[in-house]
Order: C-alpha cells, then structure tokens, then sequence
C-alpha cells in the first residue's frame, strides 16, 4: 500500500516537474499589439515579431520586448534614480538650455520616437542596445538634449519671451526630424533702451552652404532609421535674473504704453476742441451771413414796397387828375351853358342864383374826388396844372 502512495507522489513529482520544464522552456509566446519582439534562438539565429498574438519563439529562445513607440519625457523637475518604461514612456527630468544672451532656463515636454518597421534596422538597434532603456539613455535622451539646445543657441531669452516660442518648438522640431544646425558666431552692436547704450552681443546663427542650405550633424537617430513623430514644449523656466529683467522691460512697455495712450488721447482732446472751435466760427460766421441776407432782403422789400407805393400813388393821382379834369370839363361846359344863358338876357337875380347853384354843384363833384395822401408831381407840368386847377376851384368854392 505504502508502495503505491509512493509510485504516485513520484508520478505527481514528476508531472509537476514536467509542467514547469514546459513553461520554462516553452516555445510558444504571445506578442502585444503595441510592441514587437526580437527572439534570439537557442542556436543564435534572431528575427522580430511585428505583428500581435501568438507564435512560435522555440525552445529555450529568449525574448525581448520593445515598444512600436518611445516617448521620452522631460517633465520632471528631479532626474530619477532609475530610467524605467512606463506606458511606453521613458522619464529623463527637465533639460537645462542655454540663450544666446547667456541667460538660461529649463525645459520640459515630451519626445515621441518611432521605430523602424523593417526586422533589419530593429535588429541593428537590438543588438546596439540590448534594452529600450538602454536606447533612451546612450542615444534619445542625448539627441533630443542636443536638439533643443541648438534651438535655443539660435534666440534670446527676450526674444523667446517677447513671441520666439513658436519658433523655438518649430526649429527644434526641424532639427530632430533632419539633424542638427550647424552653428556659428557672429558679432553684432544693439543698443539697451534700459541701460540707454550700445553693447556688442555674440549672436548665433545657422551656418550655410555656397546655396544657402543649413549644414547640419548627422542624426543619429537617422542612422537606425529612426523616425520622430511629435515633439512639444510645455513649459520653459527662466532664471531668475531673467525673471527680473523681463519684470523690468515689462513695466517700461507698460509705462511706455501708458504714456503713448495719454499723449494719445491729450492729442484727441485738442483735436476736439480745435474741431469744437472751428464749428462755433462756422456756426457763427453762417449767424452773421444769415443776418446780413435778412437785413438785404429787409431793405430790397422795403425798396420794392416803396416803389409799388409810390407806383400806387402815381396810379391814384392820375386817376385824380382824371376825375378834376372831367369835373373841370363838365364846370366849363356848364359855365358856358350859364354864359349863353346870360347872354341870353337872365335877370340879375336869376343869373346869382344860377351861379351859387353852378358853384354848389362843382363842390359837391369835388367833394366825391379821393385824393392821395401823399402826392408826388409827374413830369407833365400841363396835367398838374389841371389837378391844382381843380383843387382851387374847390378851395374857392370852400369860401
């Protein structure tokens, strides 16, 4: 009986044995769809396995796993102890730069590298490197270091501040796909609107060929057919003494500006009121014009109203004139009436009494007669002496 149990503890020892034998040495293995795995056989021989799933690795055949894509990160203000991947991202802490003014600061941001899909390059890289790790640390981490410290040799940190960070990003994005610029130095004279003087200041710039072609570095990353996918900037720290210049500059363009809009708007203000004053001698020369109409076309009616008194005066003389020349004609007739009626042997009395009635009746004929109010003689001396005629006959008959 003991035999037996013991025939079986050997079995299930053995089983046991067997099962970890397999797995130790198993030759089937799983590929995740965001890496791909170089495999290095027992015998020597190495392929990469691109595409996700299961497949045949082999026995004993040892395996490593690298990422489709590397970010490499440089948000951290601490560098860390150890590089490690996590989510395909490797942490490297914030890279210091350097202005073409001396002036420093730290960048950070992210990286993201694409490796080669052809086996013959990933192997290059594999067998260069061993580890993704080990990749950032001896060639990404210093390429993307080298990169972003060219960018910066090509500005200030004024004029990065004043409007360059999308410059920056542009030229370190152009370096890392192509190479690094080649640089050099160049002397040029500024004048420091703070320190109201000239200074001479080392400026760099990108060196060029006979075609005006940047010259670059190899890329290194060019070498394994490595390809950049993103690259972005977050954040640049300057140094303090850079803080405290740009604070400086910042309340003088402040001030400046302060100044302009007050000069500005001092210089509005007397445009308005030269405006306001020009419109009140405007308004008052047109006051003065507008009276001076009034009073012409005031004296030109009074001269037209005159004239057309005077033409209805003229009009009622002559109709006066008129009416005594009738009144004068009918007294003569009526005078020679009475004269052949004397002649024709009236007695004393009856010829007085015909001549008051003669007289009365002339009266009353000039008493119907309007005359003008105002009489102004005309040229015709003969008519004139007819109305006077008449108007003395009137008086005489008055009496």
């Amino acid at each position: 009986m003991e035999n037996q149990k013991t025939k079986i503890y050997i079995k299930l020892g053995i089983g046991a044995l067997l099962i970890v034998l397999f797995i130790w040495v198993n030759p089937w293995s799983y590929n995740d769809p965001t890496e791909r795995t170089v495999v290095t056989t027992q015998g020597g021989s190495q392929k990469v396995v691109f595409g996700p799933g299961i497949y045949w690795a082999g026995f004993f055949a040892k395996e490593v796993a690298w990422p489709n894509q590397i970010s490499v990160s440089y948000k951290d203000s601490v560098a860390p102890s150890r590089i490690e991947m996590e989510d395909n991202t490797i942490e490297i802490a914030q890279i210091g730069i350097r202005f073409n003014d001396a002036t420093t600061a730290k960048i950070a941001g992210i990286t993201q590298y694409i490796l080669p899909a052809t086996e013959t390059e990933m192997l290059e890289i594999h067998n260069a490197h061993r580890t993704p790790e080990a990749l950032v640390k001896r060639r990404l981490a210093p390429y993307t270091q080298e990169c972003l410290q060219s960018s910066a040799q090509l500005m200030s940190s004024e004029m990065h501040y004043s409007g360059g960070r999308a410059q920056m990003v542009q030229d370190y994005l152009d370096q890392l796909k192509n190479g690094a610029f080649l640089l050099k130095i160049s002397t040029l004279n500024t004048y420091d609107s703070l320190e109201k003087s000239y200074k001479k200041l080392y400026e760099v710039v990108i060196k060029t060929d006979k075609n005006g072609i940047a010259m670059r570095k190899f890329s290194s990353i060019k070498e394994y057919a490595i390809s950049v996918g993103d690259a972005q900037i977050t954040d640049v720290d300057y140094q303090a003494q850079v803080d405290n210049m740009l604070a400086k500059k910042i309340d003088a363009a402040t001030a400046a500006s302060i100044s302009k809009q007050q000069l500005m708007t001092a210089q509005q203000q007397a445009l308005t009121a030269k405006a306001q004053g020009e419109k009140k001698l405007v308004e008052t020369e047109y006051a003065k014009k507008v009276d001076q109409t009034n009073q012409v076309v005031a004296a030109e009616t009074k001269v037209k109203l005159a004239e057309q008194y005077k033409f209805e005066q003229k009009m009622a003389a002559e109709a006066a004139q008129y009416a005594a020349q009738k009144v004068k004609t009918e007294a003569d007739a009526e005078s020679y009436k009475n004269r052949q009626l004397v002649a024709a042997g009236l007695s004393p009395w009856d010829k007085a009494d015909f001549e008051m009635q003669t007289r009365v009746k002339v009266a009353e004929a000039l008493s119907k007669i309007t005359l003008p109010s105002v009489y102004m003689a005309g040229g015709n001396s003969g008519n004139s002496q007819s109305l006077i005629d008449a108007l003395l006959a009137s008086k005489l008959i008055d009496k």
